[in-house]
C-alpha cells in the first residue's frame, strides 16, 4: 500500500496519471472527490513537476471532468477566495475569463442597465487570462474610466453604492491568479477556466453564465450540487457569443435551474442524469420575438475593449437605437429575469428600455466613474 506523501495524502499527480486518469479518453477512470481535492491542493501549492502538471491537465481535458471532480476543484479553490458580500443580493455573472476577440462585450452595458432597473449585478475577471488572453470585463471598464483593481471589500461597496460591481481576480482569488504562467504554457483551456467562473466572490444567490452546448449547463448545475462551498438558489445559462455571457442573435438555447421547484417534474429534460434538487428546464428564445432584427456579424467590432466601451456609453445614455441597443436591452433583461425581479424576459426587456429612457442607466455609469 502506498504511504501518504507529505501532508497531502497518497495520490500525487503522477500516480493519478498512471493508475486513474492518464490512459486515454476511452479507458481513463474518473477521480473520486478525495483524489480530485488532493490533486488541486498539490497544484496550488506548486508541488507537481511542470511536465506532470501539464499531462494531468490535458488528461482531465480529454476524458472530460465529472461534476464530482469539478465540485472538488471548486471547493479547494473557494477555500482561498476572499469573499466580500454586499448588503444587496446581486446576480453573479461568471463569463469566461479569457475574453472575446471579435464581438462587442455587452455585459457591462447590460449590467449597468439592469442595475438601473433595480437588479444589482456583479461581474468578475482577470487581466488577459490564458488561453485566449483577450478582452474581458476589466478592459471595457478600464476604457470607461471605472476603477477595476480594487480590494474585494471595495468591490462590495461599489455594488451597494451603484448597483453594479467589479471584482478583480488577482485581489479576490490570488491562488488561481498565481497559476497564470503554468496555464499560459498549456496552450489550451483547462478545468481552471471552468471553476474560476464559479468563484462567486460576492456570495450571490443567483448565477448567470454561458455555454456552447446544453450538456455543459447541466454539468455546471450538477457541479453546484456537488460543491460544499457554492449553493446558488438559481442558475441561468445560455449559449453565449464566443462563449461569453452575451446572448446570441437569432435562436438561443437557455437553461434554467431553480432550487425550489416551481411545479412540474424535477427532471424537466426527461433524462436520468442526476440533478440537484429543484427544477431544470431548457428552452429556446428568438431575438425576433422581441422585435429585434440583427445577426451575429452586426455585433462585431474592430477593437473589442475600446469599441465596447464606446457602445456602452452611447447605449446607456440613450444615444443609440440600433442593434447594439437592442442586444443590451435583451442581455439586461436576462439579468433582471434571472433574479426573479420580473416574471418574463419580455418584461425584463421593457424594464431595461425604461431604465435607459428615463436616464437611470446613464446615472449608474456616472456613479461608477465617480466611485
Amino acid at each position: 500500500m502506498t504511504q501518504p506523501t507529505g501532508s497531502f495524502g497518497e495520490w500525487p499527480l503522477k500516480r493519478l496519471m498512471t493508475e486513474v486518469c492518464g490512459s486515454g479518453h476511452k479507458s481513463a477512470e474518473d477521480l473520486t472527490r478525495q483524489q480530485a481535492a488532493e490533486a488541486f491542493e498539490r497544484i496550488i501549492a506548486g508541488k507537481p513537476d511542470p511536465t506532470t502538471l501539464g499531462a494531468f491537465w490535458l488528461a482531465n481535458r480529454w476524458k472530460r471532468n465529472t461534476p464530482t471532480e469539478l465540485g472538488a476543484y471548486t471547493d479547494v479553490m473557494c477555500e482561498h477566495v476572499d469573499v466580500a458580500e454586499p448588503d444587496c443580493d446581486p446576480v453573479d455573472c461568471g463569463a469566461n475569463y479569457d475574453g472575446k476577440g471579435r464581438s462587442a462585450i455587452l455585459g457591462v452595458a447590460a449590467g449597468v442597465v439592469a442595475a438601473a432597473a433595480g437588479t444589482p449585478v456583479v461581474v468578475h475577471s482577470g487581466d488577459r487570462v490564458p488561453t485566449q488572453k483577450q478582452d474581458a470585463y476589466k478592459h471595457v471598464l478600464d476604457e470607461l474610466g471605472v476603477a477595476t483593481e480594487l480590494s474585494p471589500q471595495t468591490s462590495a461597496d461599489m455594488v451597494d453604492a451603484t448597483g453594479f460591481g467589479f471584482y478583480y481576480q488577482p485581489a479576490f482569488n490570488p491562488t488561481v491568479d498565481e497559476l497564470f504562467d503554468r496555464r499560459d504554457r498549456m496552450g489550451v483551456r483547462t478545468f481552471v477556466n471552468t471553476i474560476e467562473t464559479l468563484a462567486n466572490p460576492a456570495n450571490a444567490d443567483v448565477h448567470l453564465g454561458s455555454f456552447y452546448h446544453l450538456a455543459f449547463a447541466k454539468k455546471i448545475v450538477d457541479t453546484f450540487a456537488e460543491s460544499r462551498h457554492q449553493s446558488p438558489d438559481r442558475v441561468i445559462m445560455f449559449q453565449g457569443m464566443e462563449g461569453y455571457d452575451d446572448i446570441r442573435p437569432g435562436f438561443t438555447k437557455v437553461a434554467e435551474w431553480t432550487r425550489e421547484p416551481r411545479g412540474g417534474p424535477d427532471r424537466a429534460s426527461g433524462d436520468d442524469e442526476p440533478r440537484a434538487d429543484g427544477e431544470f428546464t431548457d428552452y429556446g428564445i428568438e431575438t425576433a420575438d422581441y422585435g429585434m432584427d440583427f445577426e451575429t456579424e452586426d455585433l462585431h467590432v474592430d477593437d473589442v475593449a475600446v469599441d465596447s466601451a464606446a457602445i456602452t456609453e452611447a447605449v446607456v445614455a440613450g444615444d443609440r437605437d440600433d442593434q447594439f441597443a437592442d442586444a443590451v436591452a435583451l442581455n439586461a433583461a436576462l439579468r433582471i429575469y434571472a433574479r426573479d425581479d420580473v416574471d418574463s424576459i419580455e418584461a425584463g426587456v421593457s424594464a431595461a428600455r425604461e431604465a435607459i429612457a428615463d436616464g437611470s442607466a446613464a446615472a449608474v455609469l456616472e456613479d461608477l466613474r465617480a466611485f
